[in-house]
């Protein structure tokens, strides 16, 4: 039976997840609506015929992602997203979310997009990458045959969303790409209804799904997960130039962007690395683009693995300033210095940070109260 969470307490099970990192796959305590306990045959009501594929004379080829896969009839692409039937690809993650929750903006993590809003949350199964140090491993690197569903169509999504008074929604927490065409319908109906579109992905999707997408996204965070091809093959099962063509194919489109960079000791630590990836996106237009050094909590197959040395972070964010990077973060670390936005001009902090909680904000019209110097983002 169908219930309804009141505004208070859609609310408070929102608040009850904050203080854990943005990657935590949350669950409801009540569903919004009937659970899914999915079997094969059932999960085609929750079907769509992809949007990017070919067919090829080794079956049918997707087009989404670099993956390029070729998935052989009755069996599914390497994102457990996409079966291949009657030589047509179809997703299987089409209004089926298996989290579903709202946040502070601030946990996305996007720290210069609307200060202080919430933000409705959802992500279905699946993943196109294959990352060593997942923190959502549980979600991302499971069908959704293996996952408790939600039966939450893009209609849904927005009724929801409005209910609620939160100001947008966010495709996050396992990896949006593969959940596309519900990404694209229910972006689009937000759009109509005045809410505002978030994706947080790794980035790694094929350009032409990626900038039909963006015509209805506002605003992204994208993980650079490194700036070294080996090191993307080995810790992500990906490539680095198909992310740093989505940061620019972003850029281009208009849409407001955040960048994070997980910091995992002996795979991405490097300062040089950090350096060459710091000054490549000064290089190509990024100086206003925050950035995010987040800190690495061992998780999945790097359990072995210590967390990031706070040193490491600090280093990490000075080589950035230095590059010329006007606004930097550090993450998964609260009380640090890195948690506040400064003005590039004056150096004042206008927006103080605690965790995901604002203590203070000193901006006019998106501007600096001190100096007048603009604060680059998006403000209301």
């Amino acid at each position: 039976m169908k219930r309804k969470l009141s505004k208070r307490d859609f609310i408070k099970l929102g608040l009850a997840g904050m203080g854990a990192f943005c990657m935590q796959p949350p669950v409801f305590g009540k569903a919004l609506s009937n659970i899914i306990l999915p079997k094969e045959n059932e999960l085609w009501k929750w079907s769509k015929e992809a949007a990017y594929y070919v067919n090829t004379p080794k079956g049918v080829k997707c087009k989404l992602c670099p993956q390029n896969c070729k998935i052989e009839e009755g069996a599914l692409g390497d994102c457990r997203t996409r079966l291949a039937k009657d030589g047509k690809l179809y997703s299987i993650v089409y209004g089926n979310p298996c989290a579903i929750h709202i946040d502070p903006i601030e946990k996305k993590p996007l720290f210069n997009f609307l200060p202080e809003s919430f933000v409705y949350s959802i992500a279905t199964a699946g993943c196109n990458l294959a990352c060593l140090n997942c923190q959502n491993w549980a979600i991302s690197q499971k069908s959704p045959y293996e996952t408790r569903n939600y039966d939450l169509m893009p209609e849904k999504v927005v009724e929801e969303t409005l209910a609620a008074n939160c100001k947008s929604i966010a495709y996050t927490y396992s990896e949006p790409i593969v959940f596309y065409e519900y990404v694209y319908d229910t972006a689009k109906l937000a759009r109509l209804s005045g809410i505002k579109n978030v994706f947080v992905s790794a980035g790694y999707i094929n350009e032409q799904p990626l900038r039909a997408l963006s015509k209805y996204l506002d605003a992204a965070n994208i993980d650079l997960k490194s700036f070294d091809n080996d090191t993307y093959e080995m810790l992500n099962a990906g490539t680095l130039e198909p992310v740093l063509n989505t940061l620019k194919v972003l850029k281009e489109e208009g849409v407001w962007l955040e960048i994070t960079n997980l910091i995992v000791p002996s795979w991405t630590d490097d300062l040089d690395g950090i350096k060459k990836m710091t000054d490549w996106l000064f290089e190509n237009g990024f100086q206003n683009t925050p950035l995010h050094f987040s800190r690495f909590h061992p998780d999945y197959k790097l359990t072995n693995l210590p967390p990031t040395p706070l040193e490491t972070l600090a280093k990490a964010r000075n080589i950035a300033i230095e590059a010329g990077l006007n606004y930097v973060y550090i993450g998964n670390v609260p009380g640090s210095e890195g948690q506040h936005t400064f003005c590039p001009t004056c150096k004042n902090r206008v927006i103080e940070r605690n965790g995901f909680q604002i203590k203070s904000m000193h901006l006019e019209n998106g501007k600096c109260t001190n100096c007048n110097t603009e604060i680059a983002g998006v403000w209301e």
